[in-house]
């Protein structure tokens, strides 16, 4: 049965990703917004959606552990695991704009996180900062998104291909509607594959390591953590394979943007969560690093190559290893 449930959760996550990846793209041209934004928010904050329920049953059920050790350990598995492995598919760019502002957003997300950690408990009132914090950030992404896209079409003699935008101001958007109403469905479909598939997979993965006799902790950071991230695993794979680059780092640095802000902030307003001292020692700490490594390999040639893409993968293999030793 665990096989099953295993084997059953890789078909749909990969599946799901794929409908996932197409849809949105459709959903952001139709929009007029740029992939690179369609990745941070509306896949972002999607696939960082099994997160966000874990994380609350967790608290509610009282094991901070696995809360807050999913949160950090889904942080890091997604820079030293997942966006490593889509470099490794395809060099992820990244422009200086999307640098400075939502590369500095993930790291000043993670820097909050490890000072409010430092005082063992994340406070309603700490939550309730991270949520205004999630959405200040949404919105001047999407207003410098906005404005980067009218000065082009203003620049423009003639509307693109690629900017649907233009094509609704020309009277098209009783052709374009049908279309937006078929790709939120597809959208609908491949997130709940993806949510289903990753569930399915947690489950069974979490069955084994209790078998195994892991720690709760361990399992948070680990398997847990991982088998939350699937959906951004899967949808990195996807778009890095599809060449769509900016959709692999945008969905990444998206969700941990949303994994600190939103599934820490809701998961605080609901009930305090008292952070266990192995991960204020070690593992807050690997998160940090991770995303100072991201920002310096993203900013060094502002692309992330298959170099570094190895040489993060290293580093999770190495904090892999320290864990289970």
């Amino acid at each position: 049965m665990l096989v099953v449930e295993i084997l059953g959760g890789l078909l749909l996550l990969f599946a799901g990703g794929e409908v996932l990846v197409r849809s949105a793209l459709a959903l952001a041209r139709a929009a007029g917004v740029s992939p690179l934004l369609a990745g941070l928010t509306i896949l972002g904050f999607g696939t960082s959606t099994p997160e966000l329920a874990t994380s609350l049953q967790a608290a509610l059920i009282g094991s901070p552990g696995i809360a807050i050790g999913n949160v950090v350990g889904s942080n890091i598995a997604n820079i030293l695991l997942i966006l490593a492995l889509a470099a490794l598919i395809m060099p992820l760019a990244c422009s200086r704009a999307c640098w400075r502002r939502d590369c500095l957003t993930m790291m000043a997300a993670a820097l909050s996180l490890a000072a409010i950690c430092v005082s063992g408990r994340i406070t309603p009132l700490h939550g309730v900062m991270f949520l205004l914090a999630l959405m200040a950030y949404v919105f001047f992404a999407w207003r410098a998104e906005r404005q980067a896209a009218a000065v082009l079409a203003a620049a423009a003699s003639q509307p693109r291909a690629c900017d649907l935008s233009a094509a609704v101001r020309s009277g098209a958007a009783d052709a374009i509607r049908p279309q937006w109403l078929r790709n939120a469905v597809l959208f609908a479909i491949g997130l709940g594959g993806v949510i289903l598939g990753a569930r399915l997979l947690v489950q069974g993965s979490v069955e084994l390591a209790q078998l195994a006799g892991l720690s709760e902790t361990v399992i948070g950071l680990t398997i847990v953590a991982v088998g939350t991230s699937l959906p951004e695993l899967a949808t990195s794979l996807v778009a890095a394979w599809r060449r769509h680059p900016e959709i692999a780092f945008g969905n990444i640095v998206g969700s941990n943007i949303f994994n600190v802000f939103a599934i820490v902030g809701a998961t605080a307003v609901v009930v305090p969560i008292e952070v266990p001292g192995e991960i204020m020692a070690f593992d807050i700490w690997i998160m940090l690093a991770a995303s100072l490594a991201l920002l310096v390999f993203s900013a060094s040639s502002w692309r992330l190559s298959r170099i570094e893409g190895a040489v993060l993968i290293a580093g999770y293999a190495a904090y892999l290893g320290w864990l289970f030793a």
